[in-house]
């Protein structure tokens, strides 16, 4: 699991272990001792995020299109 810095729990990686799931979440700077992590599957963390906000942004534009198309009006 790929996480950013705000789900940095011990918690949630005791969780993630019990099921046997590895983690790359980034420790707080807050944290006493420093946490090993994968730095460039982190940095993929951002690609993901990006599509994500593309897939949204395409999904305004075609619900906006289809819902201001002069046919829709004429249906109803």
């Amino acid at each position: 699991m790929i996480a950013d810095r705000g789900y940095d729990s011990d918690r949630l990686r005791e969780a993630l272990a019990e099921r046997g799931i590895k983690s790359c979440i980034p420790g707080r700077a807050n944290r006493k001792e420093p946490i090993v992590y994968d730095t460039e599957l982190y940095k993929s963390r951002n690609l993901i995020e990006r599509l994500f906000g593309r897939l949204k942004d395409w999904r305004r534009i075609a619900t906006r299109s289809a819902s201001s198309y002069p046919f829709n009006a004429s249906v109803v």
